[in-house]
């Protein structure tokens, strides 16, 4: 897949890419090459079809965002899947939490070469390690199981909260353990990129137990 696919794809999700959204995004795929030569963003094997495999993977997401302007918080960002994605297809202020500090640096140089650096912040620390704020979307794409997730976002959770998390083959089975620990409304959308995976639209989040 390449760009004008990536853009055809997107239009069949409703969603609109301008060039110079188009253009930035092809800075980003050139930067991630150029980086991934001194250190190992993504794997190996997806270099070449970073299109599909992380930028659509992503883009996908962004159907599901709620309403509104609510910044998104990505947990774990490593190369900016989902996050950074999100952040230049909707405009919106994003969060870029990733603890490797040669990535927080990739990312960042992403975000000023893109020219979204304004709205993209980077925070080079652990998840755990940050003071919490609220966060209206919460986001993270290969970084762990779901009640794993789930308590590294649960001190950003408020009631208004929308977690978005893309899953693979076992994410029914993450689900049902998940579901022991929290009440949540549930949504799930088929993913366009992996056919045995599903994006879970997580709302209305409360650890069960709670007053």
């Amino acid at each position: 897949m390449g760009p004008e696919q990536f853009r055809s794809e997107l239009q069949s999700l409703g969603v609109d890419v301008s060039r110079e959204t188009m253009t930035a995004l092809e800075t980003y795929a050139g930067l991630l090459r150029k980086w991934q030569k001194a250190i190992n963003l993504v794997s190996g094997a997806t270099l070449d079809d970073v299109w599909q495999r992380h930028f659509l993977d992503s883009a996908q997401l962004v159907p599901l965002l709620p309403e509104g302007a609510g910044q998104i918080v990505d947990l774990g960002s490593g190369a900016g899947f989902p996050g950074l994605i999100l952040a230049l297809l909707s405009g919106r202020p994003t969060h870029l939490i990733e603890s490797d500090q040669r990535k927080a640096a990739f990312l960042g140089e992403v975000a000023r070469a893109t020219g979204c650096a304004g709205r993209v912040q980077v925070h080079a620390a652990r998840v755990e390690a940050l003071k919490p704020w609220a966060a209206p979307v919460i986001t993270a794409r290969a970084l762990a199981d779901l009640g794993q997730l789930l308590d590294w976002a649960a001190p950003f959770v408020t009631a208004e909260t929308v977690c978005l998390f893309p899953k693979g083959a076992k994410a029914e089975e993450e689900l049902t353990g998940a579901l022991r620990v929290w009440k949540m409304t549930v949504e799930r959308r088929r993913s366009v990129t992996d056919p045995t995976g599903l994006i879970l639209r997580l709302s209305h989040l409360e650890r069960r137990g709670q007053t």
